[in-house]
């Protein structure tokens, strides 16, 4: 028995809990979740297998962009949610990792660099964006420290 959300074939829907929506859906089905009935909510949307979710609880707010790898983690966020220029923000991001490249001196920090600056050229900013996340830590440990010696 084939099940219809909205007009859309999917396999299997099932609610776990308040929060939760599970939906198992055919290859190359489009797919929006919301909940408009219980006020402002995340939307996620599907294209295809496989595709890459930035979830809204890991987005960083415009006034959270505070310190280097922020700003170019958020100007990522952009261009994911279509709020920016492709090939401006790839500019900005590239420009934002070489500065980022003379500061960080450690291996895997310099790598995860290096992977996100590969990531830019190539077009993929979701990997760019995983490998930039993983900097966030060590940059807020940095400068907690250096508030703490001042």
């Amino acid at each position: 028995m084939e099940t219809f959300y909205h007009g859309l074939p999917i396999a299997a829907a099932r609610n776990d809990d308040a929060d939760r929506m599970h939906l198992i859906v055919q290859g190359r089905v489009r797919v929006v979740v919301s909940d408009p009935g219980t006020g402002p909510r995340e939307t996620v949307s599907i294209l295809t297998p496989g595709a890459n979710i930035l979830r809204l609880r890991d987005a960083i707010r415009p006034e959270e962009v505070d310190t280097p790898v922020r700003r170019v983690c958020y100007i990522i966020q952009l261009v994911l949610s279509g709020d920016a220029d492709e090939i401006l923000a790839a500019r900005q991001v590239s420009t934002g990792i070489t500065q980022l490249l003379q500061v960080f001196d450690d291996a895997e920090t310099r790598d995860h660099l290096e992977a996100a600056k590969a990531a830019i050229a190539t077009g993929d900013f979701y990997r760019a964006l995983k490998r930039l996340r993983c900097i966030l830590p060590l940059e807020a440990r940095l400068l907690s420290t250096t508030a703490r010696v001042s």
